[in-house]
């Protein structure tokens, strides 16, 4: 029987105007040490000819030509939607889910999976995400949750030199580019599709917690990273909505009992404490509107409440989560 030459993971690109980051990203690929066995690039219905480009691109570069499928749509299904589709309809082993703007070094496969394969007990394998264009500063080395239900990338605008752990344990993997074992991705149920974008990683990684997996950041897995690229930034009104509407959807849906408990007052105060931040920065209306319809969604995401798997312990969910009063540092949040 012969042996595949490639390695037993489907890479999923999500796109929507990308734009010339999608071919940056597209070559970074076709470039690794180690070949994924497959590439699905699904575009969200771009606007900016992104889709057409790639197209091309692909059909030039015979290392990505016979791998890759490109799925173009007629509607924006959201990131965790798309996402969804593809992980289901693939049959690796692994699935690496990649962010247009996110370029990896050569080496980024060959790390994550040699990282899998050391850890088995975890489940999602993060990247070492370096800022685009701003040397030696990181994007971030693995998400954090506070006990507020605020979640932001450990390391944001750090250097390189700050003191993190090589190949430490985290809450969570960023989904701009993380490695995921397809079957504990699927067991939990995958993203949570209502939330659309922004945050669905950290809800996802929550889930994952509770059946009883780790999740590990990987050090050798470079990549560089631009950074809310189609979104017009991390404080443009379409961020800010979905990042405080699907906090609060997160802190309910996952939260173990005991610790709503304890912790619902903090996740209170964080509501007033963002409105009155964040209508400083002129976004204080796209902060009102993202918790009135997270109140509206509350009955549906504590219905949901019974799907989710729960083998963890609250001491092993508190073990890993951020217990400063108050979070010194959100540079980097999925709220700003």
């Amino acid at each position: 029987m012969s042996v595949s030459p490639f390695a037993p993971v489907t890479v999923i690109i999500v796109n929507f105007n990308g734009g010339e980051h999608l071919l940056r990203c597209l070559s970074c690929l076709a470039e690794q040490d180690t070949p994924p066995e497959r590439i699905v690039l699904i575009d969200n219905c771009s606007t900016d000819g992104s889709a057409a480009a790639a197209r091309e691109w692909v059909a030039r570069d015979d290392r990505l030509t016979a791998r890759l499928e490109q799925i173009d749509s007629d509607v924006n299904a959201g990131f965790a939607a798309a996402n969804n589709r593809a992980v289901e309809a693939c049959t690796t082993e692994f699935v690496a889910l990649l962010n247009p703007d996110a370029f990896p070094d050569r080496g980024w496969l060959t790390a994550l999976l040699a990282a899998a394969r050391q850890h088995p007990e975890a489940a999602s394998f993060g990247s070492w995400q370096r800022l685009d264009g701003r040397p030696g500063l990181l994007d971030g080395v693995g998400d954090v949750y506070h006990i507020s239900g605020v979640a932001w990338r450990d390391g944001h605008e750090k250097t390189h030199g700050d003191c993190y752990e090589p190949d430490g344990e985290i809450f969570s993997a960023c989904a701009a580019a993380a490695l995921y074992r397809r079957e504990a991705f699927l067991e939990v149920g995958g993203f949570d599709e209502d939330f659309f974008c922004y945050f669905e990683d950290v809800d996802l990684g929550f889930r994952l917690r509770l059946a009883g997996y780790a999740a590990r950041s990987v050090a050798a897995a470079g990549v560089s990273h631009v950074s809310f690229a189609s979104a017009g930034g991390r404080r443009s009104t379409f961020a800010v909505y979905h990042g405080h509407r699907n906090l609060v959807w997160c802190f309910v849906k996952n939260m173990p009992f005991p610790l709503v408990l304890v912790l619902l007052p903090g996740h209170i105060a964080l509501l007033f404490y963002d409105l009155a931040l964040f209508t400083l920065r002129g976004c204080g209306a796209a902060v009102v509107k993202a918790k009135w319809h997270a109140m509206l969604g509350l009955p549906k995401f504590v219905g949901k409440r019974r799907a989710v798997t729960r083998r963890a312990t609250c001491g092993d969910i508190w073990r890993i989560m951020d217990h400063r009063c108050w979070p010194k540092s959100r540079r980097g949040s999925r709220t700003q």
